[in-house]
C-alpha cells in the first residue's frame, strides 16, 4: 500500500495532466473547425485573421500585481513556517535537544521565504515608481479602445 502513493504521483498524475491539456487543445481545435464548417455551409466569407492566434500579453500593471501576489504568498508561508518552528513545536512538548532538525529547518526556511517575499515587495514598489508612465499609457490606450 505504501508503494501506491509514489507510483500515483510519479506516473498517473503526469499522464493525467498531459491528457487533460491535450484534450483541452483538441476541444478548442474542434470548436474552431465547427465554426469554419458552419460559415462555409452558410456561404459567409471567412476572415483570414480568424486563423491567427495571438498570444495573451500581460500588461505592465498585471505583471506588477503578479509580483506583489507572489511576495504576499511567500511572506505568508515564511511567517507560517517561523510560527510553527518557534511556537507550535515547543507547545507540542519538543525541545531543541529532542528535535533540533525541525527547529533549524522550519526557522531557516521560514526566514528565507520571508526575506524573499520582502525583497519582492521592494521590487514591486520600485518598479511601480519606475514604470508609472508606461502604466498610465497602457491604461489610456485601454480606455481609448473601450470607447471605440
Amino acid at each position: 500500500m505504501d508503494i501506491l502513493t509514489p507510483i500515483f504521483i510519479c506516473v498517473v498524475l503526469p499522464v493525467a495532466i498531459v491528457w487533460l491539456v491535450m484534450r483541452t487543445k483538441q476541444n478548442e481545435t474542434n470548436k474552431t473547425a465547427e465554426i469554419i464548417i458552419k460559415a462555409i455551409e452558410s456561404g459567409n466569407p471567412i476572415d483570414q485573421d480568424f486563423f491567427k492566434t495571438q498570444p495573451l500579453r500581460k500588461g505592465t500593471k498585471e505583471r506588477l500585481l503578479g509580483i506583489l501576489t507572489a511576495a504576499c504568498i511567500l511572506i505568508a508561508l515564511g511567517v507560517g513556517l517561523l510560527l510553527i518552528g518557534i511556537i507550535i513545536i515547543p507547545a507540542l512538548g519538543y525541545t531543541f535537544k529532542t528535535a533540533p532538525s525541525a527547529y533549524i529547518l522550519l526557522t531557516f526556511a521560514g526566514g528565507i521565504l520571508s526575506v524573499v517575499g520582502a525583497s519582492l515587495i521592494a521590487v514591486y514598489f520600485i518598479m511601480r515608481k519606475v514604470l508609472a508612465k508606461e502604466i498610465a499609457a497602457e491604461e489610456k490606450a485601454i480606455g481609448e479602445r473601450k470607447r471605440q
